[in-house]
């Protein structure tokens, strides 16, 4: 088994009960085949870089889940069957292969986020500034390796 992220964009036009069937039908193929979800995130609706079957906005979600090959495979087909769905992709991801393991992650980045920033990790931050190298007086200054163009076109049109 190996650990997967599949990302989503679905059209921005759905209502929250067709999303949610997407995503249930999806989690429904992962626990059918013994897959474990680690998390499934909705990122919400945002812009698109660029149009998709002239949609400028997506609704974007996430699952990452421990599965098979088959079970990537299963989802990907799922979604370039229905229509609703604008792209998706699926990376395979390090990390924790079982379910204590996908726990220990989830309860560690909880702990990150609530954990108060001290005041030594924001001054050495501020204290960080760039200086710059000192020369020896023998040391001459680099030249440019930039050259310019040759005039050419503007020496025919003098002539």
């Amino acid at each position: 088994m190996k650990r997967y992220e599949v990302i989503a964009i679905v059209k921005p036009d759905l209502s929250e009960d067709d999303i949610s069937k997407i995503i249930e039908r999806i989690e429904n193929i992962i626990v059918k085949r013994n897959g474990i979800i680690a998390k499934i995130d909705k990122w919400g609706k945002r812009r698109l870089a660029y149009e998709i079957n002239k949609q400028k906005e997506g609704y974007y979600f996430l699952f990452d889940f421990v599965g098979d090959g088959p079970i990537v495979a299963e989802i990907e087909r799922n979604y370039k069957i229905d229509d609703r769905v604008l792209k998706f992709i699926s990376i395979k991801k390090d990390g924790a292969l079982t379910r204590e393991g996908i726990d220990a992650e989830i309860a560690a980045a909880e702990a990150k986020k609530t954990q108060p920033v001290t005041e030594n990790e924001t001054s050495s931050a501020e204290d960080k500034t760039i200086q710059p190298a000192d020369r020896t007086s023998e040391e001459k200054p680099r030249r440019s390796t930039i050259r310019k163009p040759a005039k050419k076109d503007e020496d025919k049109a003098e002539e």
